[in-house]
């Protein structure tokens, strides 16, 4: 336990670098799409979205995984702590199958061969924060509010649904 506490600093200082690139690279994919007749400009955000995921989404992805399986391993206490950790744990899980399907996205793209559109990609970039509201949320508080929950999962549903209905 003498290293839990530095494990937990570099816990969140990954999950933030993590969260930049999952905030990121869904808005360089809407430009992508958006200015895909500019040849140029599309060379240059895809070098972008290759740099931004591979030299820093996939290493603060796997810090932080890395690094929340250590405090599990030092801290076995948390399995036995409550809903919201298993709903925390679920959550980022979720995030990090978002996160391999930027990669997914990002192949495609690369390969000029993506047919979403940037109000699609606009959408989707909303999932991570969503995602991370609640995650903290429970991290922080040690415990699931269900009104909460329910209240800002259905913001972001109508939120994503303006966003994707928009021409």
């Amino acid at each position: 336990m003498e290293y839990y506490n530095y494990i937990l600093v570099f816990h969140i200082i990954s999950f933030v670098s993590w969260m930049a690139v999952l905030f990121y690279l869904p808005r360089l994919y809407v430009y992508h799409q958006e200015h895909k007749n500019k040849k140029q400009f599309v060379e240059v955000v895809k070098i972008q979205e290759y740099k931004l995921y591979k030299y820093i989404g996939l290493p603060a992805l796997w810090a932080t995984v890395i690094s929340g399986g250590a405090m599990i391993a030092l801290n076995p206490a948390l399995l036995d702590s409550g809903l919201w950790f298993w709903l925390k744990l679920t959550l980022a899980l979720a995030l990090v199958v978002y996160s391999f399907s930027l990669e997914y996205y990002r192949v495609k793209l690369s390969n000029d061969a993506c047919h979403k559109k940037g109000s699609f990609f606009r959408a989707y970039n909303e999932v991570p924060t969503i995602l991370s509201i609640l995650i903290i949320t429970y991290a922080v508080l040690k415990f699931m509010p269900v009104y909460f929950s329910i209240g800002i999962t259905l913001f972001f549903a109508v939120i994503i649904y303006i966003i994707a209905s928009k021409k």
